[in-house]
């Protein structure tokens, strides 16, 4: 446990939209403030909910880079922008004539921890899309390769390497969770995930909680967007595959892609942005869809739902293709035959 100096930490946006940043108010029971000072956190600034701007934030960043006014965390929020031909002049900040490049590389270096917010400062996320004119990139990785602005081997002065707080946008969870462990010097090296992302999330899929699993099990499928069903077969979910606990802890006190009608496109992995077809869509060869579930190899696939698509109940095949219930759970014994109303 830290002494009584909150933790504290500079919060940066560079390439990205700040939807990791919206994200982050929803937080909820309780509030981002009160949950931040609960466990010792303070946010010495932050683009969108700090005062000073301009002027005083360049003095405020220059005693940061100096060591004059301490911090302990630096989180970053958008990809690092290194074009044209790794200058980093596409993006500069504002008023000091410094590319945000050489400004994010230097505060890492005073830095104890340095986390990742979000799939764009993990991974380059969105803004690496479309041919990367950019030359956007991750902290310590370019989509899945580990390298980024940072190198493959780098520590920060806490010994740990880039904490990768990814998702597009993050929970609000995923980052206050984070920083309250930092702060009490309970997050160990074991505890994230071969991508740096911490495993309190990523050791769950999205399949698990989801609303639709009773679909899944049998095989039910959606065909429709808006159709009740189980969406890997044919609408392009990613939810046994994406490393995430969405269904477990709700967004909001109780959405989720999933819960909302859309499916998962795993948007905490590195690449998710150009998975090289529609996002609802399945690629499939020979009728089979070609990303299975996590740890289950095809031919135990093709079997099991062959067996669940054969046991399907009437009320499961008549839903999965609609957008409300059609046929409600049977109130008779088993094996009396009695159906639901349509």
């Amino acid at each position: 446990m830290r002494g009584a100096r909150p933790y504290r930490v500079l919060w940066l946006q560079s390439g990205g939209c700040g939807g990791c940043s919206m994200s982050l108010l929803n937080a909820e029971q309780p509030d981002l403030y009160t949950l931040l000072s609960a466990h010792g956190v303070e946010l010495v600034w932050h683009p969108s909910l700090s005062e000073s701007c301009g002027d005083d934030f360049l003095r405020l960043l220059a005693d940061l880079e100096s060591g004059r006014e301490p911090f302990d965390a630096l989180c970053l929020e958008g990809s690092v922008m290194r074009g044209p031909n790794g200058s980093g002049r596409f993006h500069q900040l504002a008023g000091s004539g410094r590319s945000m490049m050489e400004v994010i590389a230097g505060l890492a270096g005073r830095a104890r921890h340095v986390l990742a917010i979000g799939s764009c400062a993990a991974f380059g996320g969105v803004t690496a899309a479309g041919g990367n004119l950019a030359e956007a990139c991750g902290l310590q990785y370019e989509g899945e390769v580990a390298g980024g602005l940072l190198g493959a081997g780098w520590r920060s002065r806490g010994g740990l390497p880039v904490i990768n707080v990814a998702g597009c946008p993050t929970h609000p969870a995923w980052v206050t969770d984070t920083l309250a462990q930092l702060a009490r010097d309970e997050l160990p090296e074991e505890r994230l995930d071969a991508l740096g992302r911490p495993r309190d999330y990523t050791d769950h899929l999205v399949h698990h909680g989801c609303p639709r699993n009773e679909y899944y099990e049998y095989k039910a499928s959606a065909e429709r967007p808006s159709d009740l069903g189980c969406m890997m077969e044919n609408l392009g979910c990613l939810g046994t595959q994406a490393r995430a606990d969405c269904n477990i802890r709700p967004w909001n006190g109780g959405g989720s892609c999933l819960r909302g009608g859309y499916a998962c496109i795993n948007c905490t992995a590195p690449g998710f942005e150009e998975p090289g077809h529609a996002f609802a869509e399945t690629p499939k060869i020979a009728g089979i869809p070609i990303g299975l579930p996590t740890d289950m190899p095809k031919a135990w696939f093709v079997a099991l739902a062959s067996l669940s698509k054969a046991a399907t109940p009437r009320r499961l095949k008549v839903n999965a293709v609609a957008d409300h219930v059609r046929v409600t759970p049977g109130a008779s014994a088993p094996g009396r035959g009695k159906k639901g109303r349509s």
